[in-house]
């Protein structure tokens, strides 16, 4: 399958012959980054907020998925998982979806705005993570430290960046060197777009930082 970024937590998911995934279009004037113009067959939307909820960004979508549920569109199984719901701060902010793609057997899981550590029962509802596009940079989301404690727990074969600084972004956020550092990295492997198969996933869990499209 082949994962580009577009920037904060826009990714699009394709696999041959299998429907095409955006995930949190976002709108460009309020986030930064180049405008979206892009084509799906399903859109995923993780909470209501400029940054992630920007449909218009997407054409020729027959789905827009915004909250948890499982769903079966175009050969691909989709499980939406709600955080964030609980106590008394919770009630102030928009409700985050957590959303893990089953491509053919491989598995992508896209933490959206993840605020907090997920259960352990959140975590058993995933199931199996492949591959985690999890946000790192604070904000709305988490920071570097509960980012990296999360992979910890979800030990997913790659693990992709996302929501954190970058000269494209206009939202305050931390970099990702702190993430980095946390992980106890370096040096990454950065690519443009990432293709893999199942049998090419590393045993060990591996980051892999994209670069934006547009960069």
């Amino acid at each position: 399958m082949e994962i580009v970024w577009y920037g904060h937590s826009c990714f699009r998911l394709s696999e041959r012959g299998l429907a095409t995934v955006v995930t949190d279009p976002f709108d460009s004037e309020v986030v930064g980054y180049e405008a979206l113009k892009l084509k799906a067959d399903i859109v995923t939307v993780s909470h209501e907020a400029p940054g992630h909820n920007h449909l218009a960004a997407v054409k020729g979508y027959s789905h827009a998925i915004t909250g948890p549920g499982e769903y079966e569109i175009g050969g691909v199984f989709i499980t939406g998982v709600q955080t964030d719901g609980q106590g008394k701060k919770a009630a102030e902010r928009p409700r985050n979806t957590l959303y893990v793609f089953d491509f053919d057997g491989l598995t992508v899981a896209h933490l959206g705005d993840l605020r907090t550590v997920p259960t352990q029962a959140e975590i058993e509802a995933l199931g199996t993570v492949n591959i985690a596009l999890v946000p790192v940079g604070g904000g709305e989301g988490m920071n570097a430290a509960k980012a990296a404690e999360v992979v910890s727990l979800l030990e997913p074969n790659l693990v992709i960046p996302m929501h954190y600084q970058t000269p494209a972004a206009k939202l305050h956020l931390d970099r990702l060197d702190k993430f980095l550092k946390e992980m106890g990295l370096h040096e990454v492997e950065t690519l443009p777009t990432l293709k893999v198969g199942k049998s090419s996933l590393p045993e060990e869990t591996k980051v892999i930082v994209l670069r934006y499209q547009g960069e």
